[in-house]
C-alpha cells in the first residue's frame, strides 16, 4: 500500500447516505470528513439518486481518493426496499467507477466486528467506537459513523493487500 492512502467510504440509503473520507499515513488513520447525505422524504427517487452522485463525485473530486470502501447489501426481507437500496449503491458505485476508484465491499457484520467486537453492535456502539479509535473531538451521526466503520475495517483489512471486491468478494 501507498505510504500515504486516502479512501472513500460510503454507507449507502437512498435517504441518508454516509460517507467518509479516511486517510491512512505511516500506519495511521485518521479522518479528513464525513457527512450525511439527506434525501428529504419529498425528494423523489431519481433526484435522490442524482444528489447520492453528485454529492460523491464533488468529495473525489476534493480528496481525490484512490479507492472507495462501501457496505454491501444485507438481507431484506421486502423486495421494494432491495431494489431501492440497491439503486442507492449504484449510483454510489457509479461515483467511483467514473473516476476510475477501485472498489471493495465489506458485509455489515464484518464492519461491526472489526469496529466494535461483535458483529451485532447496535448504532450507537459504532459511532462511540469510531469516535474513539480515531480520536475525533465529536461523535458522527449514525450513518456518517457507519461509513467511517467501513473505512476502518478496510484499513484493517488491507495492512496486507488483498484482491478489490471485483476480484475477490469479501
Amino acid at each position: 500500500m501507498d505510504a500515504d492512502e486516502i479512501l472513500l467510504a460510503v454507507d449507502p440509503s437512498l435517504r441518508g447516505s454516509g460517507f467518509a473520507v479516511l486517510q491512512r499515513s505511516a500506519g495511521k488513520v485518521r479522518c479528513l470528513h464525513f457527512d450525511v447525505i439527506k434525501n428529504p422524504p419529498k425528494l423523489t427517487v431519481p433526484a435522490c439518486l442524482l444528489e447520492i452522485h453528485t454529492r460523491l463525485s464533488d468529495a473525489i473530486a476534493r480528496f481525490s481518493p484512490s479507492a472507495m470502501a462501501v457496505e454491501s447489501v444485507i438481507y431484506v426481507q421486502s423486495f421494494p426496499t432491495a431494489i431501492t437500496l440497491g439503486s442507492a449503491r449504484g449510483a454510489v458505485l457509479l461515483a467511483a467507477a467514473q473516476r476510475g476508484l477501485t472498489i471493495y465491499e465489506y458485509a455489515p457484520r464484518r464492519v461491526k466486528l472489526a469496529v466494535v467486537g461483535t458483529g451485532s453492535a447496535q448504532k450507537t456502539q459504532v459511532a462511540f467506537m469510531v469516535r474513539t479509535l480515531l480520536g475525533l473531538t465529536v461523535t458522527p451521526p449514525p450513518d456518517a459513523a457507519d461509513a467511517i466503520a467501513v473505512g476502518f475495517t478496510h484499513f484493517q483489512s488491507t495492512k496486507f493487500p488483498k484482491p478489490p471486491a471485483s476480484a475477490h468478494r469479501r
